[in-house]
């Protein structure tokens, strides 16, 4: 049996970026995360940020030194959300909506990480969780 527990995120300062993470998705860091690992807790799964001594961040889009994994947040009102991200100390990279708001925005965490927000067009929102449109 496997079962992924954690989703790991090098970086030079874990509480910082575990903080700003934290104000992204309204969970708290863990109780005992500390320098070397902090968590946040998404059910079973955690998202972690270990301590990486000479961290070098990804150059997204730039192939030298490439991302190596980003995270998506599917969004209600992409507007909101970016100014939200923006404030938090987020960058953004590349806007890829189209006029009526549907695609998705690349950034980048204060670190140098990219992920992106996303509005996809169908997506209904309920207090379950999100149902996504059927393809095909």
């Amino acid at each position: 049996m496997l079962r992924l527990t954690d989703f790991i995120i090098d970086c030079p300062d874990t509480m910082k970026l575990a903080a700003f993470y934290s104000e992204v998705v309204g969970l708290p860091v863990k109780q005992d995360s500390n320098e070397a690992w902090a968590g946040i807790k998404f059910g079973e799964l955690e998202l972690a940020f270990v301590q990486v001594d000479d961290y070098r961040a990804p150059q997204w889009p730039d192939t030298e030194h490439p991302k190596q994994f980003h995270l998506d947040f599917e969004v209600d009102d992409i507007e909101a959300e970016q100014r939200r991200v923006l404030a938090l100390g987020a960058t953004l990279q590349r806007d890829c909506t189209d006029p009526d708001g549907y695609g998705f925005r690349v950034y980048t965490d204060p670190i140098g990480h990219p992920f992106c927000l996303c509005r996809n067009k169908g997506v209904i929102w309920t207090d379950q969780g999100l149902i996504w449109p059927k393809h095909g």
